[in-house]
């Protein structure tokens, strides 16, 4: 797929070398990383500013995620061991870990449709739950204020 896509599209290799390159994701999460210490270190995490600092949590575990679904997208070995090892993690949860799997693979091993669980993750719901998290974000701090030093 990802042959045809940098070969027949037109631009496809620029789309292709964007999921290649992964130090956006890098950059995307040291910035992310900043801001937080920036947010605790001015008290921006304590009352009235709860919900905002919820929202960036949330926020937060929103661009972990778009990192790991992410990740399987170029769709050469190295994904496909990351994501082998990435959806093997919820193994260890008693009950519920087994079927957890099988829902993020789509099937009880990494193949074609574990590639569009993840697509469909990563192009429609996280980018959705990112742009209302946001707006909820922006309006709390748009009506709070920013927090000023200590």
């Amino acid at each position: 797929m990802t042959f045809l896509l940098s070969s027949d599209c037109y631009g496809g290799f620029c789309f292709c070398s964007i999921y290649n390159d992964r130090s956006q994701l890098c950059m995307m999460v040291l910035m992310m990383i900043l801001h937080v210490f920036r947010v605790y270190l001015t008290g921006g995490f304590k009352k009235p500013r709860e919900v905002t600092w919820v929202t960036g949590v949330v926020l937060a575990i929103l661009t972990t995620s778009f990192g790991v679904t992410g990740y399987f997208l170029p769709r050469d070995q190295i994904s496909y061991w990351a994501v082998k090892i990435v959806t093997g993690i919820p193994e260890a949860i008693p009950v519920i870990g087994s079927p957890l799997i099988e829902l993020l693979h789509g099937s009880p091993s990494v193949g074609q449709s574990t590639l569009t669980h993840f697509y469909s993750l990563h192009t429609f719901v996280l980018p959705l739950l990112t742009v209302v998290f946001m707006l909820i974000h922006f309006l709390m701090i748009r009506k709070q204020g920013i927090s000023g030093p200590l």
